[in-house]
C-alpha cells in the first residue's frame, strides 16, 4: 500500500474515533458484530437471560499467535460463588505482579531474566511474586525454571487488561 493510502486511511480511522462514542470494536465496517453473533447464538440456545463472549487473536512480541473465545451464560456466571475468583483477581493486583507477566509475555521467561529489572524486587520476592502468579494459574513453569502464562491465559489476561480502560 502507498504511503498516501496509508495517511488517509489512518486519518479516517482516527476521525471516526474521535468523532463517535467508542461502544465495540469496528473490524469489519459494522458495528457489534460479535454482540449480534452472540445474540444469534443466545437465541438459538433459548437462554432468555443473555451471556456474556470474550474473544481474541493475538500475536505476541515473541511472535508466539494465541487464538481463543470463551462464553458464558448469564445465569451460570450469576450463580457461581464469586469469592473463588478473588485469589485469581488478587495475584493481577499487584503492580509488580503485573509486570511480571508483561516481561513474561514479551519473552523474559526465567527468574534470572526478570531478576534483572528495575524496581521488581529480591530475587526472594520475585519467586514470591511468581509463586503467587503460578498458584492461581496465571503462570506455569516449563522446566529449567522458566514461566509462561499458560495459552489459555493469554487472551483472558489481555482481556482483564482491556476492562480497566476508560
Amino acid at each position: 500500500m502507498e504511503l498516501e493510502q496509508r495517511v488517509a486511511a489512518l486519518e479516517h480511522r482516527l476521525s471516526a474515533l474521535e468523532g463517535a462514542q467508542r461502544t465495540g470494536p469496528r473490524l469489519d465496517g459494522s458495528d457489534f458484530w460479535a454482540l449480534n453473533g452472540l445474540r444469534e447464538q443466545l437465541s438459538e440456545a433459548g437462554a432468555a437471560d443473555g451471556g456474556v463472549l470474550y474473544t481474541g487473536s493475538v500475536r505476541l512480541p515473541t511472535g508466539e499467535a494465541y487464538s481463543w473465545q470463551m462464553a458464558a451464560l448469564t445465569e451460570g456466571l450469576l450463580e457461581d460463588d464469586w469469592t473463588t475468583a478473588a485469589e485469581s483477581f488478587a495475584a493481577l493486583g499487584h503492580p509488580v505482579r503485573i509486570r511480571l507477566l508483561r516481561e513474561i509475555l514479551g519473552g523474559r521467561r526465567t527468574a534470572a531474566e526478570l531478576a534483572g529489572l528495575d524496581e521488581v524486587g529480591t530475587t526472594g520476592q520475585i519467586y514470591h511474586h511468581l509463586r503467587q502468579l503460578t498458584g492461581t494459574g496465571w503462570l506455569h513453569t516449563t522446566g529449567r525454571g522458566r514461566y509462561e502464562v499458560p495459552p489459555g491465559r493469554v487472551v483472558p489476561l489481555l482481556v482483564a487488561l482491556a476492562t480497566t480502560r476508560p
